[in-house]
């Protein structure tokens, strides 16, 4: 783990995202940092221009709300999980879907992308976890062994594991170098609550938030957890590393997005601006922007972090 020592942070709005038809259930922005992409409960993709606030495109074709989106880390290609039992591809360029996916029995909570943009992760109600070839949308395997939904996932940089979250309270790390259809894996235990989000960093530290209001962050390849975070009063819905590990985001099933030290476990910054309750936040990759998706359709806020408090607005 990285021990520097985070700079003072600098916290203002900047942006509004206004135009969504129901709850923001997720966001991420794009690889270069352009795009904020944003998945509602009104059965919408939505893409914006990061920087103007511009709605680029809002995409049909989920026939229930959509619950989790993600780009690919090439940036050509995004996902979406919807209620509807699906995950979706789509091509940025063309804002286009590519593909329909088809093999999950029940809602589908969670997509992610492996770091080489070839595979994708999805699971959901049917406690089932499935690993898909995006090029030809097959599936690749079929992961069992939770008890309980599966409502988080995250390959490891290395591709070589995929982490997921259940409401069994456990984090399970697949390896994926086992033949198939065996797959081995490790189980995660420490939570008292369900696992509800998931994030590796780029150096392979894995953060876990919960029902139980607390953050876990481990060190996967010895199952060790390494620091415990503890001050939400809400369980933890969304948790992103900043791209240098000095800082870890966090947003609760409330008003409040927490920004931690990684190191000591110490909570930097309380964000209160969030107009309703915080449903997810994301970081962009240079690290100085800060997104949180907050529940109330009509107003979408955006927070500036950087290492200076009297930052210009970007």
């Amino acid at each position: 783990m990285n021990s520097g020592v985070p700079a003072t942070l600098g916290v203002r709005r900047v942006k509004f995202f206004g135009r969504h038809g129901g709850e923001v259930n997720s966001s991420a922005f794009s690889p270069d940092g352009q795009m904020l992409l944003t998945a509602s409960e009104d059965g919408c993709v939505y893409g914006w221009e990061a920087r103007s606030g511009q709605l680029l495109w809002r995409l049909h074709g989920h026939t229930g709300p959509v619950k989790f989106c993600r780009f690919s880390p090439d940036g050509h290609l995004f996902a979406s999980a919807s209620c509807d039992h699906t995950v979706r591809l789509w091509d940025v360029a063309r804002a286009k879907c590519l593909q329909v996916l088809k093999g999950h029995q029940r809602s589908v909570e969670t997509v992610s992308f492996s770091p080489d943009s070839k595979q994708l992760a999805s699971g959901g109600w049917d406690k089932r976890v499935m690993i898909w070839e995006v090029q030809s949308g097959q599936v690749l395997r079929l992961l069992v062994g939770h008890r309980d939904s599966v409502q988080s996932s995250d390959f490891s940089p290395t591709v070589n594991c995929l982490a997921t979250g259940s409401w069994d309270s456990t984090i399970r790390i697949w390896d994926l170098r086992a033949g198939t259809p065996a797959v081995s894996h490790q189980v995660l235990e420490g939570h008292s609550g369900n696992i509800s989000c998931l994030c590796y960093s780029a150096s392979g530290l894995l953060a876990s938030g919960s029902w139980d209001k607390t953050i876990h962050i481990w060190k996967p390849t010895t199952s060790s957890l390494l620091v415990q975070l503890k001050g939400h009063v809400t369980w933890v819905k969304s948790v992103a590393f900043s791209p240098d590990e000095l800082r870890l985001v966090s947003a609760g099933y409330s008003r409040m997005v927490k920004v931690w030290d990684c190191s000591t476990g110490k909570c930097l910054e309380t964000l209160k601006g969030v107009l309703d309750v915080a449903h997810t936040c994301a970081f962009t990759p240079d690290g100085k922007i800060l997104v949180s998706g907050a529940a109330d359709q009509t107003r979408r806020q955006a927070s500036h972090t950087t290492k200076s408090p009297r930052a210009t607005q970007t």
